[in-house]
């Protein structure tokens, strides 16, 4: 597996166009091919076994990004949502403090908050999915918007008039 690693790499970076994102692809492949090997066939071709699961992966990814990506422009074109006299340039800003705020998270609690909130993943599928149990996923989901709203609420103190 170890000599295919560069091959590996080339075909992610080819997929992701991004050295750090191609290089994270190569080693959760080399990680599933690890924890799958029971999967695999000897005497098939496991380049071949390889390239699907790198593939697969970024797929998903991709799939990930995009529904993160439909969330938060429907969060966008929804100005009821928050407040009926909102410009669309508020708007955009409000994604972007969201956006802010969701990276100062840990990314095991970014992670599980997406996961149920933007994926709209049950907690069983999420906990399977970071391979956790589902109290484990509900305490993350939880801490996670618990530092949301004390950004939130510190970042509404610093902007209020009196700060």
């Amino acid at each position: 597996m170890l000599t295919l690693v560069p091959s590996l790499r080339a075909f992610s970076r080819f997929l992701a166009r991004d050295a750090a994102l191609a290089d994270d692809l190569v080693q959760e492949t080399v990680l599933r091919a690890l924890s799958k090997s029971e999967q695999f066939v000897p005497g098939t071709n496991l380049k071949a076994w390889l390239f699907s699961i790198l593939r697969n992966f970024f797929l998903e990814q991709t799939r990930h990004r995009n529904r993160e990506r439909e969330v938060l422009s429907d969060y966008a074109a929804s100005p009821d949502r928050v407040t009926q006299s909102r410009s669309p340039l508020q708007e955009r800003e409000t994604i972007r403090e969201l956006d802010n705020f969701l990276w100062q998270l840990s990314p095991l609690l970014r992670e599980a908050l997406v996961l149920i909130g933007a994926q709209e993943m049950s907690y069983e599928d999420a906990a399977m999915v970071c391979g956790v149990t589902v109290g484990t996923m509900k305490t993350r989901v939880s801490r996670a918007r618990t530092q949301l709203q004390t950004l939130v609420e510190d970042s509404d103190d610093e902007n209020s008039p009196s700060a």
